[in-house]
C-alpha cells in the first residue's frame, strides 16, 4: 500500500519537474519533498525520476506510477468530499483562456457540473492579460491563464513550449517579412512572438488579428501566416513550422491558477474546480 501523502508529493514533482517548485506548491521544505519521493521509490522498488543538477525527468516506471497516483488520489479526494457532508454551493465566477476552453475545458466543466450541481458556475473566456485584470478588479473568483514573468503568482498547473504553427501548405520565404496571425493586445503569446522576432532581427508583418482563437485558426488554416501556440494543444488542421525554416525559439509558457480575494461562498467550489484543473494539468503533462 502506497502512502497517499507520498503519492501527492510525487504527483506534484511530476507536474512541475522541479523539486523546488513542488515544495513551494505543497508548502513543504525541499528536503521533505526529496525524502517522500525516496520513500515512495523504496516502497515501489523502482526508480521513479532521473535527476541531476539541471533537470528532472520521469522514468518509465515513474510514468506508470503517475497514472496510479492520479487514480488513487482522485478516489481519495472524491471520498473525502462525499463524507465531508458540506457540498460546495453559491456562485463561482471562473475565467479561462480561450486556447484551453477549445481543447480540454469542456470535459472538465462537465464533470464539475455533475459533481457539484449546487454551484452556479459563470464562465468568462478572454485573453490571459484581460483575465488577470478582471481578477484584480474583483470580477472573477478563479482564473486559469498564462502567466508572464512580470506576473509570477498563482499555482502552476502545467508548463509547455510555445511553437510556431501554420498550414502544412504554407511556404515561408526567408527574404520577406514573416506573416503573423495574432491575438490583439494584451495577448501574452502576441507579446512573446513580437519580442522574440525583434530580438532576432526577423522582419514581420501582421496578416491577421482576432480576439477569437477560432478566427486565428481559420486564418492559419487558410495559409495567411503563422501563429504562436502551445505545443500540447495544436488545433486540428495545423502543424508545427519545421525547424529548418529557421524561426526563432519562443521559449516556454506556464498556465497557472489564480484566486480572487473575495471568493466568499464560492470558496468550496473554487477548491473543487481547482483540484479538477490540477488533475487535468497532470494528464496534459503525461500526454493523455
Amino acid at each position: 500500500m502506497f502512502d497517499p501523502a507520498q503519492l501527492r508529493t510525487f504527483r506534484t514533482v511530476a507536474q512541475t519537474l522541479s523539486f523546488t517548485q513542488a515544495a513551494q506548491r505543497l508548502g513543504l521544505r525541499q528536503s521533505t519533498v526529496s525524502q517522500q519521493v525516496r520513500k515512495l521509490e523504496a516502497a515501489a522498488g523502482r526508480q521513479l525520476f532521473l535527476r541531476d543538477t539541471h533537470s528532472v525527468e520521469l522514468t518509465e516506471d515513474g510514468e506508470a506510477m503517475l497514472g496510479f497516483a492520479r487514480t488513487v488520489l482522485e478516489a481519495n479526494e472524491r471520498a473525502a468530499r462525499w463524507f465531508a457532508g458540506a457540498r460546495p454551493r453559491g456562485r463561482l465566477r471562473f475565467g479561462a483562456s480561450e486556447d484551453f476552453v477549445l481543447t480540454r475545458l469542456p470535459e472538465i466543466l462537465e464533470g464539475f457540473r455533475r459533481d457539484h450541481p449546487r454551484v452556479d458556475l459563470e464562465l468568462t473566456v478572454e485573453l490571459s492579460g484581460t483575465l488577470h485584470a478582471l481578477l484584480e478588479a474583483g470580477r472573477l473568483d478563479l482564473v486559469l491563464a498564462k502567466r508572464s514573468p512580470d506576473r509570477p503568482g498563482g499555482q502552476l498547473v502545467w508548463r509547455d513550449r510555445l511553437v510556431w504553427i501554420g498550414s502544412d501548405r504554407l511556404r515561408i520565404e526567408p527574404d520577406r517579412p514573416l506573416p503573423l496571425i495574432l491575438f490583439p493586445p494584451p495577448g501574452l503569446t502576441r507579446a512573446r512572438a513580437l519580442d522574440v522576432l525583434e530580438r532576432h532581427g526577423r522582419a514581420w508583418r501582421i496578416a491577421c488579428t482576432s480576439g477569437s482563437l477560432n478566427g486565428l485558426v481559420a486564418a492559419a488554416r487558410a495559409g495567411l501566416g503563422v501563429m504562436a501556440h502551445t505545443r500540447g494543444m495544436i488545433p486540428p488542421g495545423l502543424v508545427r513550422v519545421p525547424d529548418r525554416v529557421g524561426l526563432p525559439d519562443l521559449g516556454s509558457v506556464e498556465f497557472a491558477l489564480l484566486r480572487g480575494a473575495g471568493a466568499g461562498a464560492a470558496h468550496g467550489g473554487a477548491d473543487a474546480l481547482a483540484a479538477a484543473l490540477l488533475a487535468a494539468g497532470d494528464r496534459l503533462h503525461r500526454g493523455g
